[in-house]
């Protein structure tokens, strides 16, 4: 069963495609979160969050003004950089108060004929504990590069990555009865609904990819799990990062780099 794209992925426009753009620009009229980002970076580059109306307006106004000089100046007609702007889900599944998200792998293997596989990946946590209204960004991006940045981060480096295996017996041990959930949920549920995700995503971009054997590509796909244990995928990352710079990725990096090849 194909999935509709709000039972997994937040609401999202592109601004660098004007119909899209007025779109948001005409929704985004209250106190609303949302996260704008390049289309095409890493490392939380370029990332920040647009938290009411006056934050919008500029951004806005940034946007016209860059359009209508490029028109005056009679050059040829370059569409602002390419930017989404996703809604930010604001009421996330903590760990132990942090923030988390969780990295898994599509292994596009083939492509004449198409050969695809999935392996776990790992969770990212936040230095410190969650507060949607922090203007800390270290406090909203999971990634390592952006926790690098908190002063925290060198005493705590190795508590922002865990294990599956941990994960699971996390949400085993705190989540499963006040919430209904069946054993090892973590393993089960989610990774069932990961690799759907994963799939349709492939169906839709598949006629895209030029198929030549020997051609493949490992994914990097993002994950985050709301309150109510809705699972989002938040974006999919060619060339994702396989730094080593702390204990538990330096069991799970190599293992996905051999794997895969």
């Amino acid at each position: 069963r194909l999935l509709k794209m709000k039972e997994f992925f937040p609401e999202s426009f592109r601004l660098d495609l004007k119909d899209e753009r007025n779109a948001f620009f005409e929704l985004c009229k209250e106190e609303q979160i949302w996260i704008c980002k390049p289309s095409c970076s890493n490392q939380g580059q370029g990332i920040f969050l647009l938290k009411n109306p006056a934050a919008v307006n500029t951004l806005q106004a940034e946007l016209h003004s860059t359009e209508e000089y490029l028109l005056n100046k009679k050059a040829p007609y370059k569409a602002p950089q390419a930017r989404i702007v996703q809604r930010y889900i604001h009421q996330p599944l903590l760990l132990e108060g942090k923030k988390f998200d969780v990295r898994s792998y599509l292994l596009i293997a083939c492509t004449a004929p198409y050969v695809l596989f999935f392996a776990q990946g790992y969770v990212r946590l936040t230095c410190v504990n969650y507060d949607a209204a922090s203007d800390d960004l270290t406090v909203h991006l999971t990634n390592q590069y952006m926790q690098r940045r908190n002063s925290l981060y060198s005493q705590r480096k190795d508590e922002t990555v865990w294990r599956m295996e941990h994960f699971n017996s996390y949400v085993n041990e705190n989540f499963r009865r006040s919430n209904g959930l069946p054993k090892d949920w973590v393993f089960t549920v989610f990774t069932k609904r990961m690799q759907q995700i994963m799939l349709q995503c492939f169906l839709a971009a598949k006629h895209k990819l030029d198929r030549k054997l020997g051609y493949f590509d490992l994914i990097g796909c993002d994950f985050l799990i709301d309150e109510n244990f809705k699972v989002w995928l938040l974006e999919m990352n060619a060339n994702p990062a396989l730094h080593t710079n702390c204990k538990v990725l330096r069991d799970i990096i190599p293992t996905v780099v051999h794997e895969s090849l």
